[in-house]
């Protein structure tokens, strides 16, 4: 029996583990008696707890989702659009340190005590509401296009608009594969009208029985429900469980993958090995070493701008519980993120050329390699993933508007009253990210989205803890500038036609052939290139246009070759910004534009607040004084000893300075300790054992 194409089975299990949520949620609930309980668990959690609470909210269907999409598409480089986190993690150490000691709610509530503005803790919560509309729509999106993936209509089904669809996606994946070999005159221009088609979303691979929109409701409810009744409590209770589906649903593909396809050798075989090159090739993929390189300096300024690491910080009972759930949680999610790389490398030797959008390949993967059960075992971790990180960061986000734009603003209420204001906000929150899914359909471009928006504050956040001298309004321009360039205008030039349609933006890169040394696959070998597998062979490889300005350059109407062209998704502004140096685009490869891009993110927010702060007003020492003592106080194992502590370094903030590296230097960077040695080299080590397992995985044969 079925149900929409989903064998009951399978139903039944997903509603099984939506029972088992929603009972945790409401035991939760019992606990959950103030605001305090609410937004922060009473700051009560132990390791135990702080794994599960870190590993899941950091854990995302959407990211494995997004990780085995852009393996398919170009190769095991493609992974570094997630796994550039690998690099950052050693510096989870002192942001969970700073986000503890602070004994703060919210990043907001920093904002308001770091530079005495209500305004600017204003300003972060509505700009993390903002961002928690388009982050809850990557969950919602995962969910129902797995959903979709596994619930395909039978052909005979099909109306005549959908299989024209699918029919000309086929004939399209048929001219592509032979593109490096020459099309002819006619076979050019069908490609070419084609390809703008399928850039516009025109062309499907399949037909699915389920509407997106209804999955995404469904779920919704889920969550805004459970995450309601227990909030804080309810999201660390129910990760232990929800983590131990990620590792089954991270993990459940690969056996079966390597069983179909051969083992470590099928899988060789059958793809091409350019695409197990680590850092991906500088003339084949999007990812070069100084792509991954500029990406990771932008999320490095971004992570502290992650409006939830507060709270979650905020909820341990002392600094060794934070650091350890923080630290420990991310490592095991890097570990995962190789079986996740894997699957996308056994999607690309199994199902090359079979889909129109690679969102889809994790969906898709799952309903040829499945059975029965194992579907329902799967669907439940995806979206115990996906629930994991949305109750948290609703949590935080409500918390946000409760004490950065509602309380400052509003008379004062009751417990009561907080927490219902709170609830509801979660429920817009989910809304919100309901219309975010609808009305972007790509997960690569909410990822990219990710890594550049957050930067806008990020940089104020590693400033404000590190160094004295930076002022209330260099944060407040700096902030308008940046939101300016990294997401007002890149949104704004994507709905105008003038902009859309401009010559001077619909500029692309010049396509180029190129040689490529790579092993003979099997199909070389039947097509005659080669003798036999393996053999090092040079095949020509062509690298079409690449949009400067814009994500994609497609004819209005594909049909008609003497169609002006128009932009679609993103518009570049940091590029555009550059431009008006004359730097000329054109000869830049993908993975160079994407880097420039990048670096600009990561570097141009600084290079303001240095500038701007040395002709602005510094925020009063006293003020300064009392927010670094208990930056620089570790927490205390009780909250009375606690307390007297953070009081005897205020009464004395001299003592701090002696131990800083530069004592008469605004610099409040503090001389390591015996544990910030050992803590910060030992994930540098991590770091290194994770690397050589993703080498071996690779080089497996």
């Amino acid at each position: 029996m079925k149900i929409f194409g989903l064998n009951a089975l399978d139903a039944g299990i997903i509603l099984l583990y939506i029972a088992v949520i929603l009972w945790l949620g409401k035991r939760a609930q019992r606990r959950t008696k103030t605001t305090g309980d609410f937004f922060i668990a009473g700051r009560r959690l132990g390791k135990f707890y702080q794994f599960f609470l870190n590993f899941g909210h950091s854990t995302n269907a959407d990211q494995a989702v997004a990780v085995a999409r852009e393996v398919y598409r170009q190769g095991i480089g493609g992974m570094w659009i997630q796994y550039l986190v690998l690099f950052l993690t050693p510096f989870y150490w002192f942001t969970t340190a700073f986000y503890r000691r602070v004994r703060l709610v919210t990043i907001g509530d920093y904002y308001a005590e770091r530079f005495q503005s209500n305004f600017l803790g204003a300003a972060f919560a509505l700009f993390t509401l903002v961002m928690a509309v388009i982050g809850g729509g990557v969950g919602f999106m995962v969910a129902g296009k797995t959903v979709e993936a596994l619930t395909p209509k039978p052909a005979e089904l099909y109306t005549s608009a959908e299989k024209n669809s699918v029919a000309m996606f086929q004939e399209y994946q048929a001219l592509k594969e032979r593109l490096n070999r020459g099309l002819g005159a006619e076979e050019a221009a069908r490609y070419e009208e084609l390809d703008s088609r399928f850039k516009k979303g025109e062309l499907r691979s399949f037909i699915s029985y389920i509407n997106p929109l209804a999955v995404y409701f469904t779920y919704g409810l889920i969550v805004s429900i459970y995450t309601m009744m227990g909030g804080f409590i309810a999201a660390a209770i129910t990760d232990v469980i929800q983590g131990f589906l990620i590792v089954v649903f991270s993990i459940m593909l690969i056996p079966l993958g390597l069983s179909q396809i051969g083992g470590f050798a099928g899988l060789h075989a059958r793809v091409p090995d350019f695409m197990f090159n680590l850092f991906g090739s500088v003339t084949t993929s999007e990812y070069a070493w100084y792509t991954i390189l500029a990406m990771v300096l932008a999320n490095l300024v971004s992570i502290t701008a992650s409006a939830p690491m507060m709270q979650t910080a905020g909820s341990a009972k002392n600094e060794s519980a934070a650091r350890f759930g923080m630290i420990i949680g991310m490592f095991f999610k890097r570990f995962l993120m190789i079986f996740w790389a894997l699957a996308g490398l056994l999607a690309v030797g199994l199902f090359s050329g079979q889909l129109h959008d690679p969102d889809l390949i994790w969906g898709y993967m799952t309903l040829k390699l499945l059975f029965p059960g194992a579907v329902g075992l799967m669907l439940a971790g995806i979206l115990a993933a996906n629930m994991s990180t949305l109750s948290a960061a609703s949590i935080t986000y409500s918390a946000l508007f409760i004490r950065n734009l509602y309380q400052p603003f509003v008379r004062p209420k009751t417990e009561g009253h907080l927490l219902n204001v709170g609830r509801a906000v979660i429920a817009a929150t989910m809304l919100g990210g309901i219309g975010a899914a609808v009305f972007v359909g790509n997960l690569l471009d909410l990822f990219k989205y990710f890594i550049s928006i957050p930067a806008v504050f990020g940089a104020s956040i590693w400033l404000g803890f590190t160094w004295r001298r930076l002022t209330k309004w260099a944060v407040i321009v700096q902030i308008f500038v940046c939101f300016i360039i990294y997401a007002v205008i890149p949104n704004m030039f994507q709905t105008l036609d003038w902009a859309r349609m401009n010559p001077a933006f619909l500029q692309e890169t010049r396509p180029r052939t190129v040689e490529v040394r790579t092993k003979a696959l099997l199909e070389d070998v039947q097509a005659g290139r080669a003798r036999a597998v393996g053999e090092m062979i040079a095949k020509d490889h062509l690298i079409e246009p690449t949009a400067i300005f814009y994500e994609k350059v497609a004819r209005v109407r594909p049909d008609d070759p003497d169609s002006p062209k128009i932009g679609i998704g993103r518009f570049e502004a940091e590029i555009w910004v550059l431009s008006w140096l004359g730097i000329d685009f054109r000869g830049f490869s993908k993975a160079q534009l994407v880097a420039v891009r990048f670096f600009f993110d990561a570097l141009f927010p600084f290079v303001l607040l240095f500038l701007l702060s040395f002709v602005t007003r510094p925020v009063p020492a006293r003020d300064l004084d009392r927010f670094f003592s208990k930056v620089h106080t570790p927490v205390q194992p009780t909250p009375e000893e606690d307390r007297l502590a953070v009081e005897a370094a205020m009464a004395d903030p001299e003592k701090w300075r002696r131990n800083k590296i530069w004592p008469r230097s605004n610099w409040e960077i503090m001389k390591p300790g015996r544990d910030d040695v050992i803590g910060f080299g030992g994930t540098w080590i991590l770091v290194g054992v994770i690397i050589v397992l993703l080498w071996l995985m690779v080089s497996i044969k």
